[in-house]
This record gives structure tokens, sequence and C-alpha cells, in this order.
């Protein structure tokens, strides 16, 4: 059997509240888990008007400024979709990689689904919280950032911009492998 190879590519967003379809996507930030520094960034216009002031609070984002600066949801999912497609080696296969994948996968599936028809990552993301959890035997609540970062020990911190927290999460996923906390089988 021919197994494709997997490109890694970590995915945060940031979110005018927590319900698909009823709240907007705003910031979407990506990067190659294996090479940060090619990246994806972008602003999307809101879907709706609804949104929960705290999560806006945090991202420090504003409906008005997303309304401004974004792109038409098809027309940055159409570049989202572009951009993973143009950093696919042949017979490669992407794998989206999130800090609480089911979050923002949920976000990212219903937006290439309603927009584009399809998502390039097919229907299930790795967890970087999951993973850690399997791969030290810790706690769900020891799955926390803080947590994680205290036995990581990144360079990078999350603070809520979709990229920066892309290119974070990118290295906490690498920090796994290289701390040898987690064992991968040979091929």
């Amino acid at each position: 059997m021919n197994q494709k190879q997997e490109i890694f590519i970590s995915v945060d967003i940031e979110t005018a509240g927590p319900i698909v379809s009823e709240h907007s996507m705003l910031t979407l930030g990506a990067c190659l888990v294996y090479q940060p520094e090619i990246e994806f960034l972008m602003t999307l216009k809101p879907i709706s008007d609804q949104a929960v002031d705290a999560a806006l609070k945090i991202s420090g984002l504003t409906l008005q400024q997303a309304q401004a600066d974004g792109l038409a949801p098809e027309e940055a999912m159409a570049q989202f979709a572009t951009w993973i497609a143009n950093n696919l080696p042949e017979n490669a296969t992407p794998v989206f990689v999130g800090l609480n994948a089911p979050f923002d996968w949920s976000f990212v599936n219903y937006y290439f689904l309603k927009y584009l028809g399809e998502n390039p990552f097919g229907f299930a993301a790795l967890d970087i919280k999951a993973l850690f959890m399997g791969a030290t035997g810790c706690s769900w609540h020891d799955t926390r950032s803080s947590s994680i970062d205290k036995q990581l020990h990144p360079t990078l911190e999350g603070n809520h911009d979709a990229l920066c927290d892309a290119k974070y999460q990118a290295e906490l996923f690498r920090l796994i492998y290289q701390q040898e906390l987690y064992h991968r089988p040979e091929r």
C-alpha cells in the first residue's frame, strides 16, 4: 500500500463567538508545521451581526473592522485552499493541526463546505491537546497551553493573533516529537 506523505498545517482562527454558522470566523492564520515561515493570514468579512463581547475582547477584533478589512468568505476560503494546494508536494495530503482543534476545525470545515463545497483537510483534525495527553499520560486539565508550556518550554507564545498562534502551535507540535515525548512507529 502506498501511503501519502502527510503535510502538517497548523491552523488557528479568531471568531465572533462559539457557534458555527451563527458567529463569524474573523481571522485565520496558518503555517506549515515544519516550515513555519511558509504562512498564511487573512481577515474575513462577518457572515452575521451576532457576536459575543468576550470573544471579541479576547482577539481585539471588531465586526466593523472585519467588515472593512476582510475578504468575502468565498474569496477567503478559495485563497486558503489555493495556499494549501500550492504547499503540498505531489501525492501529499494536508493534515489540520490545532490546539483545541475541534473548535477551530469546526469553523474552517463549515466555511470550506458552505463556500467551496469541499474541505481540503477532509473530515478530521489532529488536536495538540489530545496528542500531548497521549504522549505524556497527563490529565485533561494539564493540556492547557500554560501547562504544556511548562513542560515543553517553547520560544513562542499564544496571543490570540491567528498567525502568531498558528506558529506557536506548530512549535508545540514539533517539541512533542523533538523531546521524544511521543515515539512514532518506524515506517
